[in-house]
């Protein structure tokens, strides 16, 4: 692990790791890109993730990259946690969280949307990335993902199974002897699994 100071400008400190293919992108100690590669201290006026998430879009686009999650955490340290990603697809780098991180530090300095002290986190997805998006089941179809529901289906919250892509507004997934589908309205938390073929795909996408 490595600490470096003062890479994006008002940075107070930056930890970053290699993730499991040897990728140098922001991450922590606890494995692929989950931590906190940039943490700004900040002040502001009202905690509202979807009116960020608003606010940072365009710009970030217009560079090049998509915005995978906003979440805001509050505890002792308050942290703005947005999760980003390149649009070719192409894996995050340290130049790329840098840049990120200056982007959005600036449109947060002008709309100061939340009231209080806080930190800003940024971060690549990992591998075994939160799937957010409808967009995102049809993306991944073919690999394998954990998903659970905000109410119980037929008396049950927690599926794994290969993602089968989408049919309307329902998720189609594989469970290895039969299929479901799942509203898509009814999804609470999704992610990717882990595995040798989501391991080989990616490592096969960087090298293009």
């Amino acid at each position: 692990m490595t600490r470096l100071s003062d890479l994006a400008a008002g940075a107070r400190s930056t930890i970053f790791t290699k993730n499991l293919i040897g990728l140098a992108v922001p991450g922590s100690i606890k494995g692929w890109a989950t931590g906190p590669p940039f943490a700004l201290g900040r002040t502001a006026r009202v905690i509202e993730t979807g009116s960020i998430e608003t606010l940072i879009t365009p710009s970030l686009e217009a560079m090049g990259y998509r915005v995978v999650r906003v979440a805001f955490t509050g505890g002792r340290r308050a942290t703005l946690q947005i999760m980003t990603e390149r649009a070719d697809d192409a894996a995050m780098t340290v130049e790329d969280c840098a840049n990120v991180s200056r982007a959005i530090s600036a449109l947060l300095d002008v709309a100061d949307p939340i009231a209080s002290a806080y930190d800003l986190e940024v971060s690549s997805p990992g591998i075994d990335r939160p799937l957010v998006r409808p967009e995102d089941y049809q993306r991944f179809a073919g690999f394998e993902a954990k998903i659970e529901l905000s109410a119980p289906r037929a008396g049950r919250r927690r599926f794994r199974g290969r993602l089968m892509g989408l049919e309307g507004d329902e998720l189609r997934l594989d469970l290895g002897g039969e299929q479901v589908m799942l509203p898509l309205a009814a999804i609470a938390r999704a992610k990717l699994v882990l595995t040798e073929d989501l391991i080989s795909a990616t490592q096969r996408s960087n090298r293009t």
